[in-house]
């Protein structure tokens, strides 16, 4: 954003809602924030500063991340996202799954309230993949309950990523 500051970031923001700006076209990185929302955990993953590798941040309560708690916006305003992807639940037959729509309601809900461009990613099998890696690490079912959600964005946002610097 060059040194523009706030005030270029947010302009940027408005056009990019508006579709009228793609960052790859303009060459610019994108801090992608991701979010596995479940309905009591949602997982939190951040792409690093040159958009190209996701990480996994932390899991909070929904109802931390929803109600825009003071633990929530700490993390926003620290990695300061460009876009919000949220993980969509799909079918194995790629038909939208049981909670497409109420997680494609709480997606938008949170970028309009941090005014960000909102996109989705299919996050088929992100969870039963980010237990795997878990039990490859040697943990158990207990010590994977706080880690899974945010492995699993991380794993859907890594996929997001390398379709967007392919394309870009």
């Amino acid at each position: 954003y060059g040194s523009g500051g706030w005030q270029e970031r947010r302009r940027y923001r408005r056009r990019a809602q508006r579709g009228q700006v793609c960052a790859r076209l303009l060459g610019r990185s994108v801090v992608a924030l991701a979010l596995d929302i479940g309905e009591t955990r949602i997982g939190i993953a951040v792409s690093s500063r040159d958009g190209r590798v996701a990480m996994p941040v932390k899991v909070l309560p929904a109802a931390e991340v929803t109600g825009m708690a003071k633990s929530f916006r700490y993390l926003v305003e620290d990695y300061e996202p460009d876009i919000l992807v949220s993980g969509r639940p799909l079918t194995m037959s790629g038909e939208p799954g049981p909670q497409a729509e109420r997680v494609a309601a709480v997606a938008s809900k949170i970028a309009d309230e941090l005014s960000l461009p909102l996109e989705f990613e299919d996050e088929r099998l992100s969870s039963a993949e980010a237990k795997r890696i878990l039990r490859e690490q040697g943990l158990n079912e207990k010590q994977m309950r706080g880690k899974v959600d945010m492995i699993a964005a991380s794993l859907f946002l890594q996929s997001w990523l390398d379709r967007q610097n392919q394309e870009g």
